[in-house]
């Protein structure tokens, strides 16, 4: 059992593969599943999908796998869920995401997805709550991510490790997601280390930089699952208009509100998409 004050990643000389296959060790003896198949993290306002998605095998605290803590962020249940789909593939969940900005550093950020590749997943879908850059997007609007730009000034990825990001968030994974729903647009997502939230002058800053989206996670994870050889998709539930796009101040409890008031359609949205992976 970890937490917050004794983790193994925190270690000066720990190898963080070596941690995340002792995490991938912890889930299949917890959950009897010896591999699965697929994983997904689940951002605000898509949490309802892991029940859609098929039968729950094992439920595991996060804090019971090495390298996991305690989730700092309301909307995140802090929890690993093995799920069944009914065509037999092995699902798992990630509600126990930590975050850049609480400052334990990028092991910590991408533990799960190193961990979700030790357990033998091929594909991870990463999924957020983000601020939308496009004045056409509107508060719980589903949108594919096409790209990122990576404005963390920092990296998973340690010593002369070079890594192709050229189709990270894989066109095949969002071709399928639009076989399900072809309205689904699609943009840039731009990662600030936050915990603060964008300025006017920096949400114009992305936007001429390329980005559509903004928010303050997906980016680094996504780096980490190419370097594990995983195949990403992302999805961004834009739960506002970014600062100064949107005229009025932005607050966390409206994140949450929007949210919740778009979970029912985007978590039956993405559960038809993780059954057509």
């Amino acid at each position: 059992m970890t937490d917050t004050l004794s983790n193994p990643l925190d270690a000066s000389n720990a190898d963080p593969f070596e941690v995340a296959a002792l995490a991938a060790a912890d889930i299949a003896r917890l959950s009897g599943v010896e591999k699965h198949d697929i994983a997904l993290t689940l951002g605000s306002g898509w949490g309802k999908a892991a029940d859609l998605i098929g039968e729950t095998g094992a439920t595991i605290p996060a804090t019971e796998v090495a390298g996991f803590s305690k989730p700092a962020l309301e909307g995140h249940v802090g929890t690993l869920r093995s799920i069944r789909t009914p065509d037999g593939a092995n699902v798992l969940v990630i509600g126990a995401r930590t975050h850049y900005y609480e400052g334990h550093g990028v092991r910590r950020v991408v533990h799960s997805v190193r961990t979700a590749a030790a357990a033998g997943a091929k594909i991870m879908v990463l999924t957020n709550g983000a601020g939308g850059v496009r004045e056409t997007w509107s508060p719980g609007q589903p949108v594919l991510i096409s790209d990122h730009l990576n404005l963390t000034a920092d990296s998973p990825l340690e010593g002369a490790t070079f890594v192709d990001l050229t189709d990270l968030y894989s066109q095949r994974l969002r071709d399928i997601a639009r076989t399900i729903e072809p309205s689904l647009d699609e943009g840039v997502y731009t990662q600030f280390r936050g915990p603060h939230y964008e300025t006017p002058a920096e949400v114009q800053m992305a936007r001429r930089l390329g980005g559509d989206i903004v928010g303050m996670s997906t980016a680094l994870e996504a780096i980490a699952a190419r370097e594990a050889g995983m195949e990403v998709l992302g999805l961004s539930l834009i739960t506002n208009l970014a600062a100064g796009i949107q005229k009025t101040p932005l607050s966390h409890g409206e994140v949450i509100e929007a949210g919740k008031a778009a979970e029912p359609v985007i978590s039956a949205l993405l559960a038809r998409i993780v059954e057509a992976l």
